[in-house]
């Protein structure tokens, strides 16, 4: 297989570490969390509209209403990329602003909007990475029951096609979705993302509905002529907490069940995991799962997209009980951050990123991977050394597991701008670049000009 995107000409690092050749540098956004403009050019209302209006879900009742305007500050946004040195830019596409309904008639001025956002990254030399769903699934396909029915999945395939019909000729790479462990298991399982519900069977629907989407859609692309075709998982990096005690052991294995595998193997495999199922099946009845559905799910990808942030650690602890986003996980405990951690309370961690990035490349042999997210929220201004200080780290790990072997093909830092930080909104800054939500005024970052440096050099000092 051949990278998925190409990256910009960079110089050999004179010291430290390097990478190889055409290894591709990025950012990552999403749609809802910067774009703004909810209601404008024929944009329908999404789940997170409905969902960040709704009273205690989202931090001081904060909306992505006009987040950080991208939608009309594009062209600024792009030169900031430019001046970055960015070989490729991730972004997201708004389901609803293409198609306001879910299904019906689709609306073009929606797509013109990103037609001229892949015409100004092209025009400054920088790939379009074009993701399909972050997140923002249009508020009527759920009111007709979202992720838990097959009609979604069969909906996003046709929206995929619609969005491939215009960008096609331009974009290299397409991502089907984005982490659908957090759609299905935040959104339907413990409700604290949007849509809100807290239904552990429906979740479980979710995931394989969502599955299925990926599936339907890549079928879908492929048939179009699309070139590279990816799907983004966040796998939860899962280690027993004592791995001399078998039942700790038997815990991390359940998590990562229901947490990866129940991802992975459809994907890669072209099955479910047995032991998955069986365990699962003490929740629901499974009758959503049809015949043929795993060989669709298992359509070829060129390149599988992995967020990561932080690890967990599991133990036996008979009594406790199942934690909502972990369908089936009563009697095991997740231990409480130790050490540094981020502003989200996150464990900072690098070399569990080299063990993730080296299992998958164990257990699912000749997958290229792409680090899609990896970044970290500080309450710190311009000047945020402990953020260059996380990347710095991740970037090192990312080194190792290519060492060891790894097809790694590149690094998206998240995120390019301070944005909507989903239920948490403005409260929590990732971006590399400040952004004063009331001037809408950005500023780059010290981190910015230092992973400015890094793409110069193509390594770490």
């Amino acid at each position: 297989m051949t990278a998925t995107v190409t990256s910009t000409s960079a110089q050999p690092a004179p010291t430290g570490i390097t990478f190889p050749d055409g290894f591709v540098w990025g950012t990552a956004t999403a749609s809802y969390q910067i774009e703004g403009a909810a209601r404008e050019d024929g944009r329908g209302p999404s789940i997170w509209d409905t969902f960040s209006r709704t009273p205690g879900k989202v931090f001081a009742g904060h909306t992505g209403d006009v987040a950080c305007d991208h939608y009309h500050r594009y062209a600024e946004d792009v030169a900031l990329m430019a001046d970055l040195n960015l070989g490729a830019y991730r972004f997201s596409v708004a389901w609803p602003r293409i198609r306001p309904d879910g299904t019906g008639p689709v609306n073009t001025r929606g797509l013109d909007f990103y037609d001229r956002l892949t015409d100004e990254l092209l025009s400054k030399g920088i790939d379009p990475v074009v993701t399909l769903y972050h997140w923002d699934l249009p508020q009527t396909l759920e009111d007709r029951g979202g992720w838990t029915v097959r009609e979604t999945a069969e909906a996003f395939a046709e929206y995929a096609q619609v969005v491939f019909g215009r960008l096609g000729d331009r974009v290299g790479t397409w991502t089907t979705l984005n982490e659908p462990w957090c759609s299905a298991y935040l959104g339907y399982g413990n409700g604290i993302h949007a849509p809100g519900r807290q239904d552990p069977a429906g979740s479980l629907a979710a995931v394989h509905h969502l599955n299925l989407a990926h599936g339907l859609a890549a079928r879908a692309l492929r048939s179009a002529g699309a070139r590279n075709i990816s799907i983004t998982l966040n796998p939860c990096e899962v280690s027993p907490l004592d791995p001399a005690n078998p039942a700790d052991v038997a815990a991390a294995r359940i998590i990562d069940g229901v947490a990866n595998r129940i991802f992975f193997d459809p994907i890669l495999r072209g099955h479910y995991p047995a032991d998955v199922l069986e365990h699962v099946s003490r929740i629901t009845d499974l009758s959503f799962i049809k015949d043929g559905d795993e060989e669709i799910i298992n359509a070829p990808i060129d390149v599988l997209g992995i967020n990561f942030y932080t690890p967990s650690y599991v133990s036996a602890k008979p009594g406790q009980p199942a934690a909502l986003d972990y369908p089936g996980s009563e009697g095991i405990a997740f231990r409480k951050p130790v050490g540094p951690v981020t502003d989200m309370g996150w464990q900072i961690e690098p070399e569990s990123l080299t063990r993730l990035l080296t299992r998958i490349h164990r257990d699912y042999p000749g997958t290229p991977l792409m680090i899609t997210e990896n970044g970290a929220a500080y309450p710190e201004g311009v000047h945020d050394p402990l953020r260059i200080e996380y990347v710095d780290a991740h970037l090192r790990a990312c080194h190792d597991a290519l060492a060891a072997g790894v097809d790694l093909r590149g690094y998206f830092a998240w995120s390019l701008m301070d944005n909507f930080e989903w239920a948490e909104g403005y409260a929590k800054r990732f971006g590399i670049v400040h952004v004063d939500y009331t001037t809408q005024q950005r500023v780059l970052k010290d981190s910015a000009k230092w992973y400015r440096e890094v793409i110069r050099r193509n390594g770490l000092e």
